[in-house]
């Protein structure tokens, strides 16, 4: 409660409640928010009328993922000339892609060489700082993957004569995130290229750190090849527990991540896993809150990019693992889903008790996996 309003959260929700037919209430939002649009940001967090903070590179994408899924649900194309304050709903999202594309205030750029996004420390949904736990300065998987969808979309509404350069330009994401995201040997994609501002993707040090974030990669279509995504769920099923999927494989790392706390390291860098949320904010629940600590809201992409990969005929499998969430359902707040689970057995349900986006992701795939 002591939040208010979440920008990405908010906007991820939305793609629930568009799959739910809560269609009003989503225009709503999403007009909102747009007239927060300045140079191709977007809130990170709202306190009143306060909307300074904009630390984040997701919430502007995945608003481009919110309005994609209302226009293809309804068929409703007139509400992208919807205004919101005196811009329309498509204006904005221009902005936000033009932005993206030639820098926003914030720091958030395309790199020119790959086409991929690159997102300041601490920009994405896995933003815990102080210490700074899971900074993923560079090239997020997950963020090249909504750039993608965003651009991919933009090929399909842009005004006549714009939409070649969009499909090209996706067509170029797609193919770095194939070239420089995929690491040959675990066969899994790397969660972040690491790099510093103004640095290419093809300089970046590429993470091994086996995540879920690459899911995002699949159920945004950034990338279609068979047997890469088959080794993506391969390796990523190794992160499911019932209802959920760990942020973070219990396993070594051959890039360190160093979780420094007044000089001094909270953790393994070789080995950053952490299988329990407990204990000192600073010193214990922050370093696992992004690395082993067990996420709902994730969970359903996985269920999603297995009947992806494996055709209409894996849906009854997709909605069995989905499925697995029942029994936390009815066990805390019923007929919710919690934020977090411990990463280690007994999975103990920990923070939010109730979380909007945990719930929103459940039912969006739910409500695909069966009407398919």
């Amino acid at each position: 409660p002591w939040f208010l309003d979440w920008g990405r959260d908010t906007l991820i929700v939305s793609r629930g409640l568009v799959a739910s037919g809560f269609i009003t209430e989503t225009k709503s939002i999403l007009k909102q928010f747009a007239e927060f649009e300045r140079q191709g940001t977007l809130p990170n967090v709202i306190y009143g009328a306060d909307t300074k903070n904009r630390d984040t590179s997701d919430a502007p994408l995945w608003f481009a993922a919110a309005c994609r899924d209302l226009v293809l649900q309804t068929g409703d194309h007139f509400f992208l000339d919807e205004k919101c304050g005196v811009r329309t709903i498509r204006e904005v999202l221009i902005s936000i892609i033009n932005s993206y594309i030639t820098g926003t205030p914030n720091g958030i750029s395309m790199d020119p060489r790959t086409g991929l996004v690159f997102s300041p420390s601490h920009f994405t949904w896995m933003d815990t700082n102080f210490p700074a736990a899971t900074p993923r300065e560079g090239y997020p998987i997950e963020i090249q993957a909504l750039w993608y969808h965003a651009l991919e979309f933009m090929s399909q509404v842009d005004h006549p004569g714009h939409t070649d350069k969009w499909r090209d330009l996706a067509r170029r994401v797609s193919n770095s995130v194939k070239d420089l995201f995929y690491l040959e040997e675990p066969g899994y994609l790397s969660d972040c290229l690491y790099a510093s501002s103004g640095m290419s993707a093809m300089d970046a040090e590429a993470d091994d750190a086996l995540r879920p974030n690459q899911l995002f990669a699949i159920t945004l279509a950034a990338i279609t090849d068979q047997l890469l995504m088959e080794n993506v769920i391969r390796n990523c099923a190794s992160l499911i527990v019932p209802g959920g999927i760990r942020s973070l494989a219990d396993r070594p790392v051959q890039r360190p991540t160093r979780i420094v706390y007044n000089g001094h390291i909270l953790n393994d860098p070789f080995h950053p896993y952490r299988g329990f949320y407990s204990g000192d904010e600073d010193t214990q629940r922050k370093p696992a809150y992004h690395n082993g600590t067990v996420w709902s809201w994730v969970f359903p992409s996985f269920c999603e990019a297995w009947a992806m990969t494996f055709g209409k005929h894996s849906n009854d499998t997709a909605l069995a693992l989905l499925a697995s969430s029942s029994e936390i359902m009815n066990y805390g707040s019923a007929g919710h889903l919690p934020e977090i689970m411990d990463g280690d057995y007994p999975h103990r349900q920990k923070g939010c008790d109730a979380q909007a986006w945990g719930v929103s992701e459940w039912l969006r795939v739910w409500n695909k996996l069966t009407a398919s």
